[in-house]
């Protein structure tokens, strides 16, 4: 009997020295991106691949020079990407030639890839011109959120929008969250001149996000999904629930457009590198008060997803240290 209480007092003061060591461990994490340092902050260079010449870079808080930005981060993509950015091209050069307003850029940001990702990102950039299609290379593995952020910082587009390299969301699907932020605008713009002002509101100043949605999807998901998976993702779904609150359905869908104006606010801002940068998007648009709208999107699963169940772990971490940052105010937020 005294050895049985022997075992338990040891698995109890094992589980206590466990708990703080991981309690420290996030206070130790959330202060080390206190200031952000830990993002990559060298420009990219944007080069002409006929010419050799660089190209200058833009940043966010310069004017737009395009209609939209499509932002596509690609870790190890070379298979999946060709596939996804040649549709993706044919539609927006079908729109571009019945609307000469419509102007567009592609910005593949390369996510320290092992395989031709590069070579193949590069191919498009000659065949479509660095003006349509550009390559930001990050040079080591940083995560889907660090890429993201990269190519919303450094576009052109009054919308950007962020788009996954398998090409899992009809492209066409982006006409459903542009007409949402029009209508946005729309409403702003009568508010404007029901109190009597006379301005004309651009898109790429009003602050808005759309974020596409598979919630639709989810009866369905779950009677084809083993139960342990469904148990692991309602219980995910409800750590999002406590650590950004309500309001998005699908954090984690990778089809999400943003005004200018959002952007700027939310990418200079945004600390998560990796899977749950989705989540403090949303606890940080609502916190500017930033629109957001959630529309449901076509949607395929393509074989090669990089999510798998060991990737919970790493999400509840991230989100743990999120909440932790913003709700101790150890994470300034800046405006």
């Amino acid at each position: 009997m005294e050895s049985i209480w022997a075992i338990l007092e040891l698995l109890l003061i094992s589980a206590i020295v466990l708990a703080f060591g991981l309690a420290a461990a996030i206070v130790f994490e959330t202060f080390r991106r206190r200031f952000n340092h830990t993002h990559v902050e060298a420009p990219p260079v944007f080069e002409d691949p006929t010419s050799f010449k660089p190209v200058r870079c833009p940043h966010i808080f310069d004017p737009a020079e395009k209609y939209i930005s499509l932002i596509i981060p690609a870790y190890n993509e070379e298979h999946r990407l060709p596939g996804a950015l040649e549709e993706t091209l044919n539609y927006l050069q079908r729109r571009a030639a019945n609307d000469s307003t419509f102007t567009y850029e592609v910005i593949i940001v390369d996510d320290g890839s092992a395989d031709g990702t590069k070579r193949v990102a590069f191919e498009f950039v000659k065949r479509h011109s660095v003006d349509n299609v550009r390559v930001i290379l990050l040079g080591k593995n940083h995560g889907k959120g660090e890429a993201i952020r990269k190519g919303m910082l450094h576009s052109r587009g009054e919308l950007l929008l962020m788009l996954d390299a398998d090409g899992a969301t009809r492209i066409d699907d982006m006409e459903k969250l542009e007409n949402q932020i029009h209508a946005v605008a729309k409403k702003g713009q009568q508010s404007e001149d029901s109190a009597g002002r006379d301005s004309t509101i651009r898109i790429s100043d009003v602050p808005a996000a759309v974020f596409g949605s598979r919630a639709h999807l989810e009866e369905k998901a779950l009677a084809t999904r083993k139960w342990y998976r469904n148990f692991l993702m309602k219980g995910f779904h409800i750590v999002v629930l406590l650590a950004a609150g309500s309001g998005i359905r699908d954090t984690q869908c990778g089809f999400k457009m943003f005004t200018r104006s959002a952007a700027r606010k939310l990418f200079l801002n945004i600390r998560l590198k990796r899977w749950c940068f989705d989540v403090e998007l949303v606890y940080l648009c609502k916190w500017f008060r930033v629109s957001m709208n959630e529309i449901s999107v076509n949607w395929t699963e393509i074989p090669g997803s990089k999510v798998s169940l060991l990737s919970i772990p790493n999400m509840l971490w991230e989100m743990a240290i999120m909440s932790l940052g913003y709700r101790t105010g150890i994470w300034k937020i800046y405006s």
